[in-house]
């Protein structure tokens, strides 16, 4: 169907792909959008949300790397009261890591400059607040990055939405339990305390939540990333105060400074991740992701190997503080594609419906620029390179749900992919 400027249109999830969707819809003039969502934004649980998010330009996919660099100059500017620039450090405990070599070309390609780095050393003589412990430290320094509050930019995100004219429904009202379908065509969404509501275009941005809704077994996967966060001192806030944003590429631990105000020390894992088994309506079969009717991040639970992986991760990077119990732990929830792009597309097989997901662990940096090129999708005015590759690809007939493994962009390290046994998804 023709898209109308005062069609009713509805955005399922009010995260960065949501939001900023919605925000930029209504800068085209688009006057009837609601966003539903199960939580206020920001989500506690959402993908999108707590103390901090890395923002850097540094990819080895050039596409990204220009979406970055242009997401950076909102980060300093529009949202510079969120945006911390700490540096950069990429490091991998072997030589010639092919992600970080290509990341460094496409840096100095645009015009900027990194400090090629090969020893601990040499960290320490760029920031004094290192105190690192990793046997061998192969990378670069890239000083234009470092790290932005995620709540707080969600938040004022979400702000802006409202002012712009943008409804909100949260709550049972705001949880969608089914797409509403007549025939091939989505028409509206089924909500959680049992009524309804239409629209002539439905934008799905769920995220971690997607294969829910529709059958993405082809496309994406949900798996649970382990976070955990330290509680500093003053005096120890300020010793780490001047460190930057860190990330080794082998065990794919990173580490942001101590946030100022709260002191709190945040640091996680960017690798393949934890999966769920439920029950899918949708597919048949069953599906990994995070629960729809509570929070997910109140348990405080992560496996017992990510605490293993993250404490030593901590004692790496803080041989300092190594054994300091956790102020909180939880599961980040991916949603995981084979090569680490996103999917933004409308939906091959299903008119009316709009796909808005598949941020495989890296979507929040653009949050600045995203809606742009999502609703360019949306108004089939992106060029034809960026829509075949946010593509949502069809399930070959015969092949087996769940078969495409999800190894992302390249970027992510540490053990593959494990699922949780029934005990341990029990405590989540």
């Amino acid at each position: 169907m023709p898209i109308n400027k005062s069609d009713q249109i509805l955005i399922i999830g009010a995260g960065v792909f949501g939001l900023s969707t919605a925000l930029e819809l209504t800068k085209r003039g688009y006057n009837n959008i609601t966003v539903l969502d199960r939580h206020v934004p920001p989500a506690v649980d959402g993908s999108s949300v707590d103390i901090s998010r890395i923002i850097r330009a540094d990819y080895a996919d050039p596409i990204y790397a220009q979406m970055a660099l242009e997401a950076y100059k909102g980060w300093t500017s529009t949202y510079r009261d969120f945006y911390h620039e700490s540096g950069f450090i990429m490091i991998s405990e072997t030589p010639e890591n092919p992600y970080i070599e290509k990341s460094k070309e496409n840096i100095i390609e645009k015009g900027g400059r990194v400090t090629e780095i090969s020893t601990l050393e040499q960290m320490r003589a760029l920031y004094h607040g290192i105190e690192a412990n990793i046997p061998t430290a192969d990378g670069y320094n890239n000083p234009v990055g470092g790290w932005a509050d995620a709540a707080g930019s969600v938040g004022r995100l979400a702000s802006e939405c409202s002012m712009a004219g943008v409804s909100f429904i949260t709550g049972r009202r705001g949880t969608v339990f089914s797409l509403r379908r007549v025939s091939d065509r989505v028409v509206g969404v089924n909500l959680a305390d049992g009524s309804h509501l239409l629209a002539a275009h439905v934008i799905l941005a769920t995220g971690a939540w997607s294969n829910r809704l529709i059958d993405l077994s082809h496309n994406a996967s949900s798996s649970g990333q382990p976070v955990g966060f330290i509680q500093l001192t003053p005096d120890e806030a300020q010793k780490f105060a001047k460190t930057p944003v860190m990330i080794n590429m082998t065990s794919g631990v990173f580490v942001f400074p101590p946030t100022p105000g709260t002191n709190i020390l945040k640091l996680a894992r960017h690798g393949y991740g934890f999966a769920t088994e439920v029950s899918s309506e949708v597919s048949g079969g069953t599906v990994s992701g995070p629960r729809r009717d509570s929070s997910n991040a109140s348990s405080g639970y992560v496996p017992d190997d990510a605490d293993a992986a993250l404490r030593e991760g901590l004692r790496s990077y803080f041989p300092s503080i190594g054994d300091r119990p956790w102020m909180n732990r939880r599961l980040c929830w991916y949603t995981d594609t084979p090569t680490g792009d996103f999917i933004i597309d409308k939906h091959p097989e299903l008119d009316g419906l709009f796909v808005a997901t598949g941020g495989a662990g890296h979507a929040f940096k653009f949050l600045p620029v995203l809606g742009k090129y999502v609703v360019d999708c949306f108004e089939n005015a992106a060029p034809v390179e960026l829509r075949e590759k946010w593509k949502l690809k069809v399930q070959p007939k015969g092949s087996a749900a769940g078969s495409v493994v999800m190894s992302g962009d390249g970027s992510r390290g540490g053990p593959p992919l494990r699922k949780l046994s029934v005990l341990e998804q029990s405590k989540l």
